[in-house]
């Protein structure tokens, strides 16, 4: 029997770009972390967002559900279809064109599927910083980013994804094409929508392209790891930086003992900066738009004041790029020893800066007292309140006995959150996984208001269903 929805899909982008079989298919129907595998009608391909805007009025008269996916690089199961099997997969890879730099307005017009690393280098090219960095960076894509409201390491100086874009085009669950590509700073005219497809992960329409913010390169970057006692000293060290350094200190990462030993036993070949172990490292990051001079000084005037007071325990400061990169790597490769030890549950969170401490000691305590001699796994980026939670088994205990208590683990670290006035995802979003989480920790106002823009903007409800409602 002919399926008249798919037929028109080949009508529409070409035959070979419909894939329906389950070996064509299947790289896009797992997640990230091959955790749950979806079914799909259809995977859809196509090339431009006219041909992204014939398919979503496709799906509306065929009442199709559609997912949309960039880099599928997203943990909770956002940009996956269910296992119903009605489901089509929108993949945007294929709108992966860098469009236009206009170096004056410091912005770069790009197009949804453009990888995150392809962006950097171009801006690079061009003499500009694109400052979004993450550890997906080589596979994620720039719409993705916007539709999770990214985050990474250097939202401490430059803010989330929200606040890198200037301008969107969007594909409405009408079918309709919003070009909103404006590459203005200042825009007054009534509701900003673009802020409406930011952060909706795909469930209010298809982001398509992107106006970007360019920043002026850095002339210096300088990077140090300190050794502390306690997440409090690390809150003294965070405050003293930003007196030293101003808005110049772009990175401040907290990273826990467990953290390093992890990294320390599954990649040996990585430096150990410090002779001894410690209770907590903060890796900074400044730079200057001046001189390396300049750089240094204020990092090692904030790091001197530092010792002096007795807030931290040593420190090194790389000297060179190399060095440099070597204590990231230190930071970047903690998830990396984290999946090489096994399964985990993770939480990505965020809070008041200043509660940070009190949440850490007294989560820390209610999860041993439930189960006891888990690890915890705590490091992420303290600068912006952002923390990667992350709860792992007991030693010896089997890691699958361990994952069976998600449920359990999972509500005391959120409930923890929710009483220190925190947040239950920072910058992954909700997806599917947390969904149920939501309704939990929103107010019945917030629902009400997100399910009211949810039903205006997308009535057949079929731009990615069970995502965040």
């Amino acid at each position: 029997m002919t399926d008249a929805f798919l037929e028109r899909c080949r009508q529409l982008i070409g035959a070979s770009h419909v894939l329906t079989s389950h070996a064509d298919m299947a790289s896009y129907l797992t997640d990230w972390r091959g955790r749950f595998t979806g079914r799909a009608r259809a995977v859809l391909r196509p090339a431009s967002a006219a041909e992204v805007a014939q398919l979503v009025q496709a799906c509306g008269e065929f009442r199709v559900p559609l997912v949309p996916q960039g880099g599928k690089t997203g943990l909770v199961l956002g940009s996956v279809p269910d296992d119903s099997g009605l489901e089509v997969v929108l993949s945007l890879t294929r709108l992966n064109r860098i469009v236009h730099i206009d170096t004056a307005n410091r912005t770069m017009l790009v197009q949804a599927g453009c990888i995150l690393q392809q962006i950097q280098e171009a801006a690079e090219e061009a003499g500009l910083l694109f400052p979004l960095s993450l550890a997906a960076e080589g596979s994620c894509t720039i719409g993705g980013n916007l539709s999770t409201n990214a985050g990474g390491t250097a939202v401490l100086r430059y803010g989330n994804t929200r606040e890198l874009c200037l301008g969107l085009e969007v594909v409405t669950a009408q079918g309709e094409v919003w070009d909103g590509l404006r590459g203005l700073r200042k825009d007054n005219t009534g509701y900003d929508l673009r802020d409406l497809f930011i952060g909706a992960e795909g469930t209010l329409g298809v982001i398509t392209a992107a106006v970007l913010k360019l920043y002026p390169q850095p002339k210096a970057t300088i990077t140090a790891l300190v050794a502390l006692g306690s997440p409090r000293r690390a809150l003294e060290l965070l405050s003293l930086a930003q007196d030293y350094c101003g808005a110049s200190l772009t990175a401040y990462e907290l990273m826990s003992d467990v953290c390093l030993r992890l990294v320390a036993r599954h990649f040996p070949h990585l430096p150990r900066p410090f002779a001894q172990e410690h209770a907590q490292y903060a890796l900074l990051e400044v730079s200057s738009n001046e001189s390396e001079e300049h750089a240094i000084g204020l990092l090692e005037g904030a790091i001197g004041d530092a010792l002096e007071q007795g807030i931290i325990d040593d420190a090194v400061v790389a000297t060179s790029l190399a060095q440099s990169r070597a204590l990231w790597n230190i930071r970047e490769h903690i998830p990396l020893a984290q999946a090489a030890d096994g399964k985990n549950l993770k939480h990505d969170v965020s809070l008041p800066i200043s509660r940070i401490a009190d949440f850490i000691d007294q989560t820390a305590a209610q999860l041993q007292q439930a189960f006891p001699g888990c690890q915890l796994v705590c490091f992420g980026h303290l600068g912006d309140g952002n923390l990667h939670y992350n709860v792992a088994p007991a030693e010896g205990q089997s890691h699958d006995d361990f994952l069976a208590h998600q449920a359990a683990v999972s509500r005391i670290v959120h409930d923890s959150v929710h009483v220190f006035g925190g947040s239950i995802s920072a910058e992954h979003g909700i997806g599917a996984l947390k969904r149920s989480d939501l309704t939990r920790y929103k107010s019945a106002v917030e629902l009400n208001m997100m399910r009211a823009i949810k039903t205006a903007l997308d009535p057949l409800g079929i731009m990615n269903p069970g995502k965040i409602l």
